[in-house]
């Protein structure tokens, strides 16, 4: 028997062959959802914090779409995201740069013999960012470009997913967002992203780069916001193990509500993201609960 499967939200996958795990890999570093109200807005000059706490449970579905029995996952996240929006212009923007640090609690059930049932606690693949730039175009256009870096920091066992929670390989995503906001509080934004992987070397396997994007469809009522958002995630290489294709392609689509509430320079999110049309992957629920405050 042969599959990949992947952990979210925290880049938790594997390649099981003849029940035994062989490698452990995957697109997903980045916890798909977590951007909806003003993705593309950089905040003004000064230094901010935002929290990301989430829940996430689902099942496997192989390359087919179809439910493996028994390979079931639940986790319990929380990243802190540090952001210094400096008083530099880059090509007349604003230059920021940032730092993601990611913990979670994961619960995670095989069907395969030697590696069974298990949970695990600690910290995943820290996010670094050190250029990025955002525009504003008065009354309603903002843009912001990055270039996000993930480090092999994550928890990691190449012989046991259940005590796995990094990648254990570096990848870089540039990325793009956007958020229009017209005066009657009517908004669209967006999170596009591509990742490119390294190499696992303990593994000699190598995931297949992937497009992914975050959206949010939503209309503003004076301090609270309320919107469709959600995210969708393609794979466009195949993996590769020992230098050979290997296919093992992703795809997954979710929707789902998105609440916002503004207060005294706080922002409160909450969100719930549905995934469906999944292959090679979990299918789920996805919960957020974001808080946004500058310091």
């Amino acid at each position: 028997m042969k599959a990949k499967y992947r952990l979210l939200p925290l880049a938790l996958a594997a390649l099981l062959s003849d029940s035994t795990v062989l490698a452990r890999e995957g697109p997903g570093q980045y916890p798909n959802g977590s951007e909806n109200f003003m993705a593309g807005a950089l905040p003004p000059p000064g230094n901010y914090f935002i929290n990301y706490l989430g829940y996430y449970e689902g099942d496997y579905r192989d390359n087919a779409g179809n439910k493996v029995p028994g390979l079931e996952v639940n986790a319990t996240f929380d990243a802190l995201r540090f952001i210094h929006v400096s008083g530099y212009k880059i090509l007349g923007g604003d230059w920021a740069v940032h730092a993601i640090v990611p913990l979670a609690y994961q619960r995670m059930k095989t069907p395969f013999p030697g590696i069974g049932s298990g949970s695990t606690f600690g910290f995943g693949d820290i996010v670094i960012d050190p250029l990025i730039i955002g525009w504003h175009f008065p009354p309603d256009w903002h843009l912001t470009v990055g270039l996000d870096i993930y480090l092999p920091t994550g928890k990691y066992n190449a012989n046991n997913p259940t005590e796995t929670l990094g990648a254990n390989y570096f990848s870089f995503e540039p990325i793009f967002a956007f958020t229009y906001l017209n005066q009657s509080g009517f908004e669209v934004s967006a999170k596009l992203m591509y990742n490119i992987k390294a190499e696992n070397r303990d593994t000699n396997y190598q995931s297949g780069d992937d497009f992914h994007m975050d959206y949010l469809v939503g209309q503003h009522f004076g301090p609270w916001g309320i919107g469709l958002a959600g995210y969708y995630l393609t794979q466009t290489t195949d993996d590769k193990r020992n230098g050979q294709n290997v296919g093992n392609r992703t795809r997954v689509f979710a929707y789902g509500p998105a609440l916002q509430y503004n207060y005294q320079g706080m922002s409160f999110v909450a969100s719930w993201n549905h995934e469906t049309g999944v292959d090679n992957g979990f299918q789920g629920n996805k919960f957020f609960f974001k808080f946004v405050t500058g310091f």
